[in-house]
């Protein structure tokens, strides 16, 4: 089965690749892959069939970049986020679709960053640092002085799974005040209503940051209950833990259901 992976993050890409090639492997095992919430996997393994699933990139899948997909992560909500990413590229592509929001929700501020966890920092306020090390930069200036017992955090995924429809319809998207009318799309097929997959992974956060590895906010999130942040954990202790890996599980599971 071909299944369009619609990210443009080459880290995202990776590890979700990562993800559903241990996930297929463990289900033809007979494996059953961990519910969200657990970090090892139950006794009393049923063995399932999953689809043998080929992930292809938006590039290689042909779909070239566009300013539109700026407007995609318009709502308030992760489901609502990763189902209109689903639905545009479905329909653009013309192939099941799988797109993903997620991002970090943090106690002590209300929720936020949220859905701006990718554009939390205010634009040019960390001139010459990277996207990243400026979103950090951005959270770890607000948590200061925020004691330990209230800096409680989590990471949130959701994956949403959208197939390509029938008839043709135009795909259009509301303006925004940031970048103006955006005009209808030439008419692509219809995507039908995805189907949604969520994964949390709790955290707490620190004041300074440990460890390389993973990407984003990791190297000042704590992975609790351990006591390594998630950039300090291997790849695949990362993914057993995580929002992504805990959201594309469930996806596999879904999927060699045949539901």
């Amino acid at each position: 089965m071909k299944l369009l992976l619609a990210t443009r993050s080459a880290h995202k890409a990776a590890e979700v690749r990562r993800i559903i090639a241990a996930a297929e492997a463990a289900l033809a095992s007979g494996a059953v892959l961990p519910p969200p919430g657990a970090v090892l996997p139950p006794s009393g393994a049923t063995r399932l069939h999953p689809p043998r699933l080929r992930l292809v990139g938006l590039d290689e899948a042909g779909v070239p970049e566009s300013p539109a997909e700026d407007e995609l992560e318009r709502f308030d909500t992760f489901e609502e986020n990763a189902a209109a990413k689903a639905e545009w590229f479905a329909a653009l592509s013309g192939i099941p679709t799988v797109a993903d929001d997620s991002g970090l929700e943090v106690d002590a501020l209300g929720g936020r960053p949220g859905v701006r966890t990718k554009r939390f920092a205010p634009t040019d306020a960390y001139p010459g640092l990277s996207k990243d090390a400026a979103n950090n930069r951005h959270l770890l200036r607000l948590m200061e002085g925020v004691p330990p017992a209230h800096r409680g955090a989590r990471y949130v995924c959701v994956a949403s799974l959208a197939l390509p429809g029938g008839a043709a319809r135009p795909v259009r998207h509301e303006p925004s005040a940031a970048s103006g009318t955006l005009a209808t799309t030439t008419p692509a097929p219809a995507a039908l209503a995805p189907a949604s997959f969520r994964g949390e992974a709790p955290g707490s956060v620190l004041e300074s940051g440990r460890g390389s590895g993973g990407f984003g906010y990791d190297p000042i999130i704590l992975a609790t209950p351990t006591d390594r942040t998630y950039a300090e954990l291997t790849p695949e202790e990362k993914d057993q833990r995580s929002h992504r890996g805990q959201a594309f599980r469930a996806l596999a599971r879904h999927l060699a259901r045949g539901a």
